[in-house]
């Protein structure tokens, strides 16, 4: 309760302590709940693939999507905001014991692969070096349908994905993240950090 002495309102100092003790409850409170968010999202899972080298760590929360055709590993971020879920996949081909593979003959085979998708469009294709591995990188853009079922009607997806194609002494990985547009940029950061620590030989 304030005092006012001679036109001069005041507040007694006996408060000070009891305000001071709540604002460091409330901080340390803060503290800690930015603690165990940090540690939530910053949890992994590694995957290790049985036939090669191939390991990478994604996020915890990430779920199992199931095995598309030709891969090794599919997962999904649950909390993307959009029907169409951020996905990683990874998928392993052996080489051919023949001969060591050009890598832009890679890129142009994936490219034409990746034509069918709804409203195809390559952003960008460039050269790249995964775990000591060469490689490119190829980013594009597709529209996709997540929900196509009678009465669970959802509207077409923007999608953008960047992809990595790496070539080893023994095998041909394919490292792909899919977002949908708006999410493409935190997404790919993301996809970045894993791509910095994943071994491939």
């Amino acid at each position: 309760m304030s005092q006012t002495i001679a036109g001069t309102r005041s507040w007694p100092v006996r408060m000070v302590p009891k305000d001071l003790g709540v604002a460091l409850v409330v901080l340390a409170a803060l503290a800690l709940g930015g603690l165990l968010r940090w540690q939530v999202e910053g949890a992994t899972t590694t995957f290790q693939d049985q036939g090669s080298p191939f390991r990478i760590d994604y996020p915890a929360r990430w779920v199992s999507t199931g095995l598309p055709q030709g891969a090794i590993l599919g997962v999904e971020d649950p909390r993307t905001d959009s029907a169409f879920k951020t996905t990683l996949t990874a998928e392993s081909r052996e080489l051919d014991p023949a001969g060591q593979p050009e890598v832009q003959g890679l890129v142009d085979r994936r490219v034409q692969q990746h034509s069918a998708l709804t409203g195809y469009r390559l952003l960008t294709s460039r050269e790249a070096t995964v775990y000591g591995a060469r490689g490119a990188r190829l980013e594009y853009a597709y529209v996709a349908q997540p929900i196509d079922e009678p009465g669970r009607l959802a509207l077409p997806v923007v999608v953008q994905a960047r992809e990595y194609v790496v070539v080893t002494a023994e095998r041909i990985f394919y490292l792909t993240l899919a977002a949908p547009q708006h999410e493409f940029a935190d997404a790919a950061a993301r996809f970045e950090g894993m791509i910095a620590k994943v071994n491939v030989q």
